[in-house]
Protein backbone atom coordinates (compact mmCIF):
# COMPACT_ATOMS: atom_id res chain seq x y z
CA UNK A 1 0.00 0.00 0.00
CA UNK A 2 2.77 2.39 0.96
CA UNK A 3 4.69 1.72 -2.27
CA UNK A 4 1.51 2.35 -4.28
CA UNK A 5 0.99 5.72 -2.60
CA UNK A 6 4.60 6.74 -3.15
CA UNK A 7 4.43 5.71 -6.81
CA UNK A 8 1.15 7.61 -7.28
CA UNK A 9 2.65 10.69 -5.61
CA UNK A 10 5.71 10.56 -7.89
CA UNK A 11 3.59 10.16 -11.04
CA UNK A 12 1.26 13.03 -10.13
CA UNK A 13 4.22 15.17 -9.08
CA UNK A 14 6.04 14.60 -12.36
CA UNK A 15 2.88 15.41 -14.32
CA UNK A 16 2.54 18.68 -12.42
CA UNK A 17 6.17 19.57 -13.07
CA UNK A 18 5.69 18.75 -16.76
CA UNK A 19 2.68 21.10 -16.95
CA UNK A 20 4.72 23.89 -15.37
CA UNK A 21 7.59 23.43 -17.83
CA UNK A 22 5.64 24.73 -20.82
CA UNK A 23 7.36 27.66 -22.47
CA UNK A 24 5.02 30.47 -23.51
CA UNK A 25 6.72 32.88 -25.87
CA UNK A 26 5.66 36.54 -25.84
CA UNK A 27 7.58 37.58 -28.96
CA UNK A 28 5.79 36.56 -32.17
CA UNK A 29 8.93 36.65 -34.32
CA UNK A 30 10.78 34.22 -32.04
CA UNK A 31 7.76 31.92 -31.83
CA UNK A 32 7.21 32.00 -35.59
CA UNK A 33 10.84 31.06 -36.21
CA UNK A 34 10.46 28.00 -33.96
CA UNK A 35 7.09 27.12 -35.53
CA UNK A 36 8.50 27.29 -39.05
CA UNK A 37 11.51 25.15 -38.08
CA UNK A 38 9.39 22.53 -36.31
CA UNK A 39 6.51 22.72 -38.82
CA UNK A 40 4.01 23.34 -36.03
CA UNK A 41 1.24 25.93 -35.92
CA UNK A 42 1.18 28.74 -33.39
CA UNK A 43 -1.31 28.73 -30.54
CA UNK A 44 -2.01 32.42 -29.89
CA UNK A 45 -3.55 32.93 -26.43
CA UNK A 46 -5.13 36.39 -26.14
CA UNK A 47 -5.61 37.00 -22.43
CA UNK A 48 -6.10 39.56 -19.72
CA UNK A 49 -3.96 37.69 -17.22
CA UNK A 50 -4.51 39.93 -14.21
CA UNK A 51 -8.18 40.86 -14.60
CA UNK A 52 -10.07 38.43 -16.88
CA UNK A 53 -11.88 35.78 -14.84
CA UNK A 54 -12.55 33.49 -17.82
CA UNK A 55 -8.86 33.71 -18.85
CA UNK A 56 -7.76 32.70 -15.37
CA UNK A 57 -10.30 29.87 -15.40
CA UNK A 58 -9.06 28.63 -18.81
CA UNK A 59 -5.49 28.70 -17.48
CA UNK A 60 -6.43 26.74 -14.36
CA UNK A 61 -8.76 24.19 -15.97
CA UNK A 62 -6.86 23.59 -19.23
CA UNK A 63 -3.62 25.41 -19.98
CA UNK A 64 -1.86 24.42 -16.76
CA UNK A 65 -2.85 20.74 -16.85
CA UNK A 66 -0.63 17.75 -17.66
CA UNK A 67 -2.96 16.76 -20.51
CA UNK A 68 -2.53 20.14 -22.18
CA UNK A 69 1.24 20.07 -21.63
CA UNK A 70 1.61 16.75 -23.42
CA UNK A 71 -0.64 17.90 -26.29
CA UNK A 72 1.05 21.29 -26.65
CA UNK A 73 4.58 19.88 -26.79
CA UNK A 74 3.53 17.59 -29.64
CA UNK A 75 1.31 19.93 -31.63
CA UNK A 76 1.93 23.69 -31.25
CA UNK A 77 4.24 26.56 -30.38
CA UNK A 78 2.71 28.59 -27.55
CA UNK A 79 2.39 32.38 -27.68
CA UNK A 80 0.83 34.45 -24.91
CA UNK A 81 -0.56 37.81 -26.02
CA UNK A 82 -1.41 39.51 -22.77
CA UNK A 83 -3.43 42.67 -22.13
CA UNK A 84 -2.82 43.27 -18.41
CA UNK A 85 -4.28 46.16 -16.48
CA UNK A 86 -1.99 46.15 -13.46
CA UNK A 87 1.17 44.33 -14.58
CA UNK A 88 3.84 46.29 -16.45
CA UNK A 89 4.58 45.33 -20.04
CA UNK A 90 7.33 46.32 -22.46
CA UNK A 91 6.17 48.88 -25.07
CA UNK A 92 7.23 46.70 -28.03
CA UNK A 93 5.27 43.70 -26.69
CA UNK A 94 2.27 45.96 -26.01
CA UNK A 95 2.41 47.27 -29.59
CA UNK A 96 2.79 43.76 -31.05
CA UNK A 97 -0.18 42.47 -29.02
CA UNK A 98 -2.41 45.36 -30.07
CA UNK A 99 -1.55 44.80 -33.74
CA UNK A 100 -2.29 41.08 -33.49
CA UNK A 101 -5.53 41.79 -31.65
CA UNK A 102 -6.62 43.85 -34.67
CA UNK A 103 -5.39 41.32 -37.26
CA UNK A 104 -7.29 38.50 -35.55
CA UNK A 105 -10.29 40.72 -34.74
CA UNK A 106 -10.28 39.69 -31.08
CA UNK A 107 -13.32 41.16 -29.35
CA UNK A 108 -13.29 39.23 -26.07
CA UNK A 109 -11.06 37.29 -23.74
CA UNK A 110 -9.93 34.60 -23.62
CA UNK A 111 -9.53 33.99 -27.35
CA UNK A 112 -7.24 31.30 -28.69
CA UNK A 113 -6.27 31.31 -32.36
CA UNK A 114 -4.35 28.59 -34.15
CA UNK A 115 -2.34 29.89 -37.09
CA UNK A 116 0.40 28.66 -39.40
CA UNK A 117 3.29 31.09 -39.84
CA UNK A 118 5.38 31.58 -42.94
CA UNK A 119 8.05 34.08 -43.81
CA UNK A 120 8.12 35.98 -47.10
CA UNK A 121 10.35 38.93 -47.94
CA UNK A 122 11.43 39.14 -44.30
CA UNK A 123 7.84 39.49 -43.05
CA UNK A 124 5.86 36.97 -41.05
CA UNK A 125 2.53 35.92 -42.54
CA UNK A 126 -0.06 34.08 -40.49
CA UNK A 127 -2.56 31.70 -42.06
CA UNK A 128 -5.57 31.54 -39.72
CA UNK A 129 -6.72 27.98 -38.99
CA UNK A 130 -9.48 28.73 -36.48
CA UNK A 131 -10.24 29.99 -33.02
CA UNK A 132 -11.81 28.96 -29.75
CA UNK A 133 -12.11 30.32 -26.25
CA UNK A 134 -13.14 28.85 -22.94
CA UNK A 135 -14.71 25.43 -23.42
CA UNK A 136 -16.50 23.89 -20.43
CA UNK A 137 -15.59 20.34 -19.51
CA UNK A 138 -11.89 20.49 -18.72
CA UNK A 139 -8.81 19.76 -20.78
CA UNK A 140 -10.16 16.86 -22.81
CA UNK A 141 -13.12 18.86 -24.14
CA UNK A 142 -10.90 21.84 -24.90
CA UNK A 143 -8.32 19.67 -26.65
CA UNK A 144 -11.08 18.04 -28.70
CA UNK A 145 -12.08 21.49 -30.01
CA UNK A 146 -8.44 22.41 -30.71
CA UNK A 147 -7.84 19.12 -32.54
CA UNK A 148 -10.86 19.80 -34.76
CA UNK A 149 -9.26 23.10 -35.77
CA UNK A 150 -5.92 21.42 -36.44
CA UNK A 151 -7.61 18.70 -38.49
CA UNK A 152 -8.57 21.34 -41.06
CA UNK A 153 -4.86 22.06 -41.58
CA UNK A 154 -4.07 18.48 -42.60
Amino acid sequence: MRKTLITLFLVVGSMTIQAQELAWETNLEKAAKVAIQTKKPLLLFFTGSDWCGWCIRLQKEVLKTPEFAVWAKENVVLVELDFPRRSPQLPDIQKQNMELQQVFEVRGYPTVWLATPSKKDGKINLDKLGSTGYVAGGPLKWLEAANQILAVKK
